[in-house]
């Protein structure tokens, strides 16, 4: 089983996330911010994946540390439940409609960090969220999970679909990505190393 249980304590969170990539459970995600929450529960189910998530994190200073923190804690699981990267497909793709709003998810587990985020959300906060946190989210997990992850939502009028399209693409994607093809032998790549 792939799994990884990740504890991170700073002077401003303190987060613990278990993750199992060969399981799909109903996730159990509290980080004080309601809808960062409902986006990480549907990021898993979308995943195929088991997540829980427990932050305390000084949302009395705004989410941004929280936000933040949680996509590193999430980054790191991730790396390490992935392993070695034998068999995997290493790429993943996914397009989800919300609606009116369109957002698409490429990534690849290259070991090469870097995102590439293009939404522009029509309301700066999303519930108790705000919106410029989702790409500090997304940064800090695919720096940590060592990921390329692209993430764009061409067109959409409602915040929520937009955000809610983007995290279930993402879980999409990943779910491609980390399942295996028997065809492969060793890692996905010319160079034999990942």
């Amino acid at each position: 089983m792939r799994t990884a249980e990740i504890a991170r304590r700073t002077k401003e969170t303190d987060i613990t996330v278990k993750i199992n990539l060969d399981e799909s459970c109903e996730a159990v995600v509290d980080t004080g911010i309601g809808f960062l929450d409902h986006m990480l529960t549907a990021f898993a189910r979308f995943a195929f994946i088991s997540l829980s998530v427990k932050c305390k994190g000084d949302l009395n200073v705004d989410g941004h540390h929280t936000a933040e923190d949680v996509g590193i804690a999430i980054g790191d699981a991730l790396l390490s439940a992935i392993g070695g990267k034998e068999g995997i497909r290493r790429m993943g793709f996914a397009r989800i409609a919300m609606d009116e709003a369109l957002a698409e998810a490429t990534l690849d587990l290259s070991g090469r960090p870097f995102l590439v985020f293009r939404a522009m959300f029509t309301s700066p906060m999303i519930g108790d969220m705000d919106t410029q946190l989702f790409e500090e989210f997304f940064r800090a997990l695919a720096s940590h999970s060592l990921m390329t992850l692209h993430l764009t939502v061409p067109y959409g009028s409602n915040s929520h679909h937009m955000a809610e399209a983007m995290f279930k693409a993402f879980g999409k994607a990943l779910a491609e990505a980390v399942s295996y093809d028997e065809r492969i032998k060793g890692v996905m790549s010319t160079k034999g190393v990942l």
